[in-house]
């Protein structure tokens, strides 16, 4: 059974969810599953805007000849050669053999890469190339690195609809509202778009401000990306989200703090902290345990405060292992702009916060704030003051 959905009187969505995908990518929880979005534009020529991920292939076929009633598929536009977008193409040339792939020439290798061999009509186009498809022209801008290099965004100067890959997505299934303004996208989905952009592009902040700047110039009513709601209002709210984490700038003057600890007394000490912050007026603060929080989690909360406390057990004389791995995962997506305090744990050797320090040295305009709270074993009660003197720094610095 098909189910599409009209976007305009010529635009129709044809993407499906997937509800059952555990991982994404098989590194990132999805528990509100993720939309594979595709579009097919009705003109004098019939046009299809990307494919799908296999695990949708039957629903997303049969929503595709629903959408062309009957009619011929003149092109298929491939702005990105993921898998989850593009794993259909060679199934769908077997079912629409008259179309012409158009496509970018990187693109096109990836597609012989993936496939074994080109599409026999393939039209290679690069920034600023138009295809008219009868009342509509679309034209081609480059986005390399948001996230793949072979990646291109579809702006329809007609409707002025910019399909924009995977840049403006966010994990969460569809549920039949297809519009961004149909959904409560700041409590329910905002996070999901946060972790989404943060983990998958976020190490790519300098090429997101180039697609940025480019969009400035484009008079957009409406964005279709290819995981996600569809934006038709509001658009510079979400822009400007975008605009702030690809700048690695905090989206919030706020504190979150993250802790590894094995038994319970590194916790203990960092869940004080919070509190004595809260004494100082500091409000919404949000603390989780590293060793229970998916990393992808604490990637994207670290980028949405200014403040960070991590306060880490010692471990084989080093960092305790799930905070070390966040460390890892924050210099790889350029984590910077942030001030930071800091809690080492150890019975007999404390280490960790030397270490941690410098990997934070090793990151760009990290400020630490305050001395490193040293904890043998457990916070002693003459330590009190200390904590409470970290406590007043941190605050001051907010």
């Amino acid at each position: 059974m098909h189910n599409i959905q009209p976007i305009t009187s010529d635009l129709i969505y044809v993407g499906a969810s997937d509800r059952k995908l555990a991982l994404f990518e098989n590194v990132y929880p999805i528990p509100r599953g993720v939309s594979y979005n595709s579009y097919v534009l009705l003109d004098e020529k019939a046009v299809l805007l990307d494919t799908a991920d296999a695990a949708v292939g039957e629903q997303f076929f049969e929503n595709v000849k629903a959408a062309l009633a009957g009619r011929q598929l003149d092109y298929l536009v491939v702005n990105h050669m993921e898998p989850d977008h593009a794993a259909l193409i060679e199934s769908l040339l077997l079912r629409y053999p008259e179309a012409t792939v158009v496509t970018t020439a990187k693109a096109a290798q990836m597609i012989e890469q993936f496939f074994g061999s080109q599409p026999s009509k393939l039209q290679v186009v690069k920034e600023g190339d138009t295809l008219c498809t009868g009342r509509h022209t679309l034209a081609f801008t480059m986005a390399p690195m948001v996230h793949w290099p072979e990646v291109m965004m579809t702006y329809d100067t007609t409707d002025k609809i910019l399909f924009s890959a995977d840049a403006f997505g966010t994990f969460g299934a569809l549920s039949g509202n297809l519009f961004a303004d149909e959904v409560n996208f700041e409590g329910e989905w905002l996070n999901d778009a946060r972790r989404y952009f943060i983990n998958i592009v976020g190490k790519y902040g300098v090429q997101v401000q180039n697609v940025l700047k480019k969009a400035a110039t484009l008079d957009i009513q409406m964005i279709c990306p290819l995981h996600g709601p569809v934006w038709r209002q509001n658009l510079g709210w979400f822009i400007g989200k975008h605009d702030v984490w690809s700048k690695y700038e905090p989206e919030d003057k706020a504190v979150v703090i993250v802790y590894g600890s094995i038994y319970g007394h590194t916790e203990a000490a960092a869940l004080r902290l919070g509190t004595l912050l809260a004494q100082r007026g500091v409000k919404g603060i949000k603390a989780y345990d590293a060793s229970h929080t998916h990393a992808s989690k604490l990637v994207a909360e670290c980028f949405r405060a200014s403040h960070v406390v991590l306060a880490s057990s010692t471990y084989n004389n080093g960092i305790y292992t799930p905070m070390e791995n966040l460390l890892m995962d924050l210099k790889a997506h350029c984590w910077q702009r942030r001030t930071v305090a800091l809690i080492e744990n150890g019975t007999w050797a404390p280490q960790s916060g030397k270490l941690m320090r410098a990997e934070l040295e090793q990151m760009k305009d990290i400020s630490i704030v305050g001395d490193t709270l040293t904890l043998k074993s457990a916070l002693q009660p003459c330590q009190e003051e200390r904590l409470a003197a970290l406590a007043d720094q941190i605050a001051a610095s907010l």
